[in-house]
């Protein structure tokens, strides 16, 4: 069937959001600033608390996880499974301290504010995680993925990305919501295959693919298969009831043991640039730019604390896994904000009435906003550090 030329409102849509995207990231990039912050601020203005041109926040969430089991699959892709062996120890214990330590913050700030202790556990939970897809892209940007603080902070990302099923269940269980003893059966399962699945591929080094040569010499079947790749391991690990891209990131592990992480990438680039840019355009929907003038001083308030706190622990983390203090202090800005799984926790948690409608908005700001400053603050971070570098440099030579 042929369509006749004609107004089509999907088109309009389609043409104000790319302009929302561009205006913004035409003036970043002249200041050297990654195009996050623009995909960002094109979801406060298109969404229902902009101008309302785009209302449908279920459907632009859905694509936006598209974007981010992409965004994992690409990392995994150039992750080598024992350099990351390697780490798994110190990545653990790091975790462990910022939870811990998340905790005890929230802890002293409810006690002033009166909060029950189920309240105070799911905020912890909330504030101790760091965002997989707004560092893995300054990472990738910047070239330093495979830097050792890249890898040491990717570590850190990857124990992220295990210990939220653990808290997905703890909050369930703090407001009340048990999981099924199916629904636990299924995670340990999962749970057990990933890592021996992990063990396996580390035992063997190296896979190889049947027909890999012809696929890669045929970039249309090659889309196709590497979207086959990334969705069926997002697939198994979403049955389990794991995260889905936990699922692609395992995924994108086996294919660089394949050593076919050419083509793919190759294949898949241009569809995680879409994917990612509707992703954070759907954190930008988040934001009530309202509710923000209503309660700024709170806001600010607990950004402040999150993004202080956060940098101290990881910082420290990244010490105690052999880091010099100026590495330490540069990847402790990148963990410095709260990650996009923390959404999923502060549902639940409005879900199950552990936290009301003010509270529920009120971190749904704080973990939207701190998506947004986070690129600032990681430059500021890093030209601090660079200007006392050059510093002691001139003065050693003088």
């Amino acid at each position: 069937m042929i369509f006749l030329a004609g107004y089509n409102p999907n088109l309009l849509l389609l043409a104000l959001c790319s302009l929302a995207v561009l205006i913004p990231g035409i003036f970043l990039r002249r200041i050297k600033q990654p195009y996050i912050i623009a995909y960002i601020f094109a979801g406060i203005l298109i969404g229902e608390h902009g101008f309302g041109i785009f209302t449908d926040k279920e459907f632009i969430t859905q694509v936006g996880e598209f974007g981010l089991i992409l965004l994992l699959f690409f990392i995994g892709m150039e992750i080598s499974l024992p350099d990351l062996v390697t780490k798994w120890k110190t990545a653990t214990l790091g975790v462990l301290i910022q939870v811990v330590g998340s905790g005890l913050m929230v802890w002293l700030l409810g006690l002033w504010l009166g909060w029950e202790m189920s309240r105070i556990i799911m905020l912890g939970f909330v504030i101790s995680l760091s965002s997989s897809a707004v560092v893995i892209k300054l990472l990738q940007d910047s070239e330093e993925i495979q830097s050792p603080i890249g890898q040491d902070v990717l570590s850190i990302l990857l124990m992220q990305d295990i210990i939220i099923v653990p808290m997905l269940i703890a909050t369930n269980f703090l407001g009340g919501n048990v999981p099924s003893s199916h629904e636990m059966t299924l995670q340990i399962i999962g749970g057990v295959l990933i890592v021996l699945s992990m063990i396996w591929l580390f035992r063997k080094k190296e896979l190889h693919l049947p027909y890999s040569q012809g696929i890669a010499a045929d970039p249309e079947l090659g889309v196709f298969i590497a979207f086959f790749v990334c969705f069926s391991f997002a697939l198994v690990t979403g049955y389990f009831g794991l995260s889905a891209a936990l699922g692609a990131f395992v995924g994108g592990i086996f294919v660089h043991a394949a050593r076919s992480t050419g083509w793919i990438h190759d294949s898949l680039h241009s569809f995680r640039v879409v994917f990612v840019a509707v992703f954070f355009v759907s954190v930008g929907m988040l934001i009530d730019l309202h509710f923000l003038m209503e309660n700024w001083k709170t806001v600010l308030l607990l950004l402040s604390l999150v993004f202080l706190s956060n940098h101290f622990l990881n910082s420290l983390i990244l010490k105690i896994m052999g880091n010099d203090w100026k590495e330490s202090l540069y990847g402790g800005a990148l963990l410095a904000q709260i990650g996009e799984l923390s959404f999923v926790l502060a549902a639940i948690g409005f879900s199950t009435h552990i936290i009301g409608d003010y509270g529920y908005q009120i971190t749904i700001a704080v973990i939207a906003l701190s998506l947004l400053i986070s690129p600032f603050w990681i430059a500021a971070t890093k030209n601090i550090i660079h200007r006392r570098k050059s510093q002691k440099t001139q003065n050693i030579q003088i």
